[in-house]
Formats: structure tokens, C-alpha cells, sequence
């Protein structure tokens, strides 16, 4: 067996009898038992559990009854519910929280015949773009150990783009699997809202969360697609839709966003470029368009997810499960304790904002604002696909940073320049590999209109087939 294989090439080695789900489970075990202690992508390993589980797994396919993921590894980001496997969002508050169900998402990938190898890092509760903010510690960049993953999904990506999983979920609620897929030369899908059940997916901010897949290629998140999506009666944001297909064979109009491509430093510039002539040269027209408001997008994502992290972080008080306090003075002293040690200073800092910009007084001037402007980026989505197929854009306005470098606040959230439109707009978007600057992988983004994930597979499985920048790994 060797890593960096993919969920296609995995599914084969099993059907012909080369090894057993087992042997599988245990190859990737033993990668993550040498290589996590530098990468911390894992918050908890499920040996045991997995082990039963590829077992069940060898039974299915020798009844013949395997699909296309059954025996596959993958990781679970800890924001999933595990029934009887901790889920903490990496975040003291959660630290011995041991859900009663499985997220949908779990169960799911779970009836397809996965074989959970455990739960990644993350930032705590899924704020931040870096996943520093982890109570646990941060995860570290594959490519460079000195870098963040990205955030807030870091540890799945850092977990694929290591080869210790060939797959692993994620959430993206302003970017947070299209910035790690970039950060760590894997891709990543964040499909429309709605089109992934959220019930059982820890909430941060309920209209923007939604949950998707890494893999070492765009067959690879499709294939994790395929099996996460549907309509699930437990979640009322759940859209009914008619499963993904890949689509768009022929020529596609491919929009070039200005507001996007002005002002990217040279080498992202040059690199970015490249891939989208690449696009040209496979028989795609490119076409150069605004998206006006792309500018209020980051500053409106913050107001809108910071009052719904206020509304959703609420019910951890100390009272009914998550971090308590020892030795209260009484009720009060007990919410102002718990909340104060259960919280790392990130998760603080928007609950904070985000009740501000709800109270009395100011809940005009901001929240009902930044409502505006969101409608606003959806309009320019819409009339921006009157014209074009699909839009090409960068993902991050640079490869990964080190960590620590980007201490101030402000500084780090200018890191979801490029991918808080879309999700304001509720719209699919996805991240590719497409180079290298200065040896560190950078990711193109595809974004296109709501359900519309297979001109996105598409478009981006030819890219693939021309290149093979998804085909390079680190080493180590």
C-alpha cells in the first residue's frame, strides 16, 4: 500500500482482494501514529472503533455488496456529532463531550461502509483561519511545519494533504475547507446550503454553516458527496434536490471577477493566471466581470456570523453540559465562570461583537445593514451568471503564513477576502490545487450558481486531467 493513493484507486486494490479493509485501516493508523504528533491534525484517534468498522467493512465486500467508499479511511472533523466518541469542537467547553447520535453526515458516510479513523483539529467552534484558536493546541502545515493548515477546517486538510486519510469532512461557514484546501495542496468542496444536512453539526453561525469534503482530488470529493448529500427531514434548512451529477461537457464561460484578480502580489498573480489559461486552452472562454460589493462582504460576514455565534453560543452556560465552573457563588457567578474559562479569547471576542451588534440601539445600524449588503453580493452573484458559467478566483490572497505571524485580529479575518462572498451568497464553491509560490501550494476557486456543483466537478476534473499539480505531495 502506499499513501497519497485515492478513494478510486483504494476501492480497486479491495475489489481485486490486494488487502483487506483491515490491513487498510491499520496502514493509515500506523501514518497517523508516526506523523501526528508534528502535524496535531487529530484531536482523537478511534483505533478500535475503526478497526471494527473496516471489519464490517470486509464482510460487505465479500457478500458483494461494497459501493465506492466501502472500506475507505477518513477523518471526521470534530464539529460532527459521534455517538460515543468524544466531539469538542476543539474547545474547552466541549472537552469531555461524548454525543448520544451520530451528525447525519457521520451516519451517512457510515451506512456507505467509511471507516472513521477519528475526529481533526479544528479552531475552537470554527472561528478563525488558521486553526491557532484549537484548545488543543494548533495544527501544523504538511508542506511547511513552521505554517498554519488554514482554518477553521486545518486539521482535515493537513490530515489529507499528509496522506494519513485519503478523505475527511470538513465545514465551510466564510471559507473554512476552500482556505485549508488551498494552504495544504488538497481539494476541498463546500456545497450549497442546504444541499448537506447541518443536524448534528455543531452550529456556529446557522445560515452560513455548511458541511463538505477534502480529498486528494475532485473524484475523490465527489465520490464523499455523493454519500453526505440529500434531503434529511431533521434539518429544515435541508434543500430537496436531485443528487449531484458531474455536468457541463463543452465549452463554459468562465468569469474573471475584477474585484478579485486586481492587486494579488506577483508570483499568486502569475500562478493564478496560469491555471486560468489553462482553462482557456482546454476550449473555455474567459470573460472579464464585476462583482461590485465584493468589498463589504468580509466586514457584513462578521457582523452576520458573530450575532448568530452570540445566539447559538448561548446555550453553553455551565448548566446543562459543556465546561462548569467549580464552587459557584451562585447562578451568575456560575455563567460568568464557566463561560470565561470554557472559551478561548476568539471565540470571546465574537460573542462579544456579535451581541453588541444585536442589542438595543444597534441592531439597525449594523445587523439589519450587514442583511443588506448580503442581499446585495447574492444579487451580483445572480446577474454575474445571466453571463458566465461558472466563476474562477482566488482562494487566499497568499500561500500559508506562518504561525503567529498574523496576530492581529482584523489582519486574520482579511484572510476570507476571497471566500465570505459565496458564502453569503449560499452558493457551491471549491478549492483546487494550481501551483506553487514560493514551495507552498496555492488553490484556484470555483464558484458557481446555487445546486450547481456539477459544472464545479466538472470543469474542475478536466483541469485535472491536464495537470497534475493535485498530484504532488510533501514528503515525509
Amino acid at each position: 500500500m502506499q499513501p497519497f493513493a485515492g478513494i478510486a484507486e483504494l476501492g480497486r486494490g479491495l475489489a481485486r482482494g490486494d488487502y483487506s479493509a483491515r490491513e487498510l485501516a491499520t496502514f493509515h493508523l500506523e501514518r497517523i501514529a508516526a506523523a501526528d504528533g508534528d502535524l496535531n491534525a487529530f484531536i482523537h484517534v478511534a483505533e478500535e472503533r475503526a478497526l471494527r468498522a473496516a471489519e464490517a467493512a470486509d464482510r460487505r465486500i465479500a457478500r458483494g455488496e461494497g459501493g465506492p467508499l466501502t472500506g475507505i479511511p477518513l477523518a471526521h472533523k470534530d464539529i460532527f456529532c459521534t455517538a460515543g466518541v468524544a466531539t469538542t469542537c476543539a474547545s474547552r467547553m466541549l472537552a469531555d463531550f461524548v454525543p448520544p447520535y451520530d451528525a447525519t453526515v457521520v451516519a451517512r458516510l457510515a451506512a456507505a461502509g467509511t471507516v472513521c479513523l477519528g475526529k481533526t483539529n479544528m479552531d475552537e467552534f470554527a472561528m478563525g483561519s488558521s486553526s491557532e484558536t484549537s484548545w488543543f493546541g494548533p495544527s501544523r502545515n504538511p508542506w511547511d511545519r513552521g505554517r498554519a493548515p488554514g482554518g477553521s477546517s486545518g486539521g482535515s486538510a493537513a490530515a489529507v494533504g499528509a496522506g494519513l486519510v485519503p478523505c475527511a469532512t470538513g465545514t465551510d461557514t466564510g471559507g473554512s475547507i476552500r482556505q485549508p484546501a488551498a494552504f495544504c495542496g488538497v481539494t476541498g468542496l463546500k456545497p450549497t446550503y442546504g444541499r448537506v444536512s447541518r443536524y448534528g453539526m455543531i452550529a456556529f453561525a446557522s445560515s452560513l454553516d455548511q458541511g463538505g469534503a477534502f480529498g486528494l482530488s475532485v473524484e475523490d470529493v465527489e465520490t464523499v458527496l455523493g454519500a453526505m448529500e440529500g434531503h434529511d427531514p431533521l434539518d429544515s434548512t435541508s434543500a430537496e434536490r436531485s443528487p449531484t451529477r458531474r455536468n457541463g461537457a463543452g465549452s463554459m464561460r468562465v468569469g474573471l471577477p475584477s474585484e478579485y484578480w486586481t492587486g494579488l502580489s506577483g508570483d499568486m498573480g502569475d500562478c493564478l493566471l496560469a491555471a486560468a489559461k489553462e482553462l482557456e486552452a482546454a476550449g473555455h472562454v474567459l470573460v472579464s466581470h464585476s462583482l461590485p460589493h465584493t468589498d463589504a462582504a468580509v466586514p457584513a460576514y462578521y457582523v452576520i456570523a458573530g450575532a448568530e455565534a452570540s445566539a447559538n453560543l448561548s446555550r453553553y452556560d455551565g448548566v446543562r453540559f459543556g465546561f462548569r465552573a467549580e464552587d459557584p457563588a451562585d447562578l451568575g457567578d456560575l455563567y460568568r465562570r464557566s463561560r470565561a474559562a470554557g472559551f478561548g479569547t476568539e471565540v470571546k471576542r465574537r460573542i462579544l461583537t456579535g451581541t453588541y451588534t444585536l442589542s438595543v440601539g444597534y441592531y439597525d445600524a449594523y445587523y439589519l445593514k450587514a442583511q443588506r449588503v448580503r442581499r446585495r453580493i447574492q444579487q451580483d452573484f445572480l446577474e454575474a451568471f445571466e453571463e458566465v458559467d461558472v466563476i474562477a478566483a482566488p482562494v487566499a490572497p497568499g500561500p500559508a503564513f506562518e504561525l503567529g505571524a498574523v496576530d492581529d485580529p482584523v489582519a486574520m479575518y482579511r484572510q476570507d477576502v476571497f471566500t465570505t462572498p459565496a458564502s453569503l451568497a449560499g452558493l457551491p464553491a471549491m478549492s483546487m490545487p494550481c501551483g506553487f509560490v514560493g514551495g507552498l501550494p496555492v488553490g484556484l476557486q470555483l464558484i458557481g450558481p446555487a445546486f450547481e456543483e456539477g459544472r464545479l466537478l466538472a470543469l474542475g476534473h478536466e483541469f485535472q486531467r491536464r495537470t497534475d499539480w493535485h498530484l504532488r505531495h510533501p514528503e515525509g
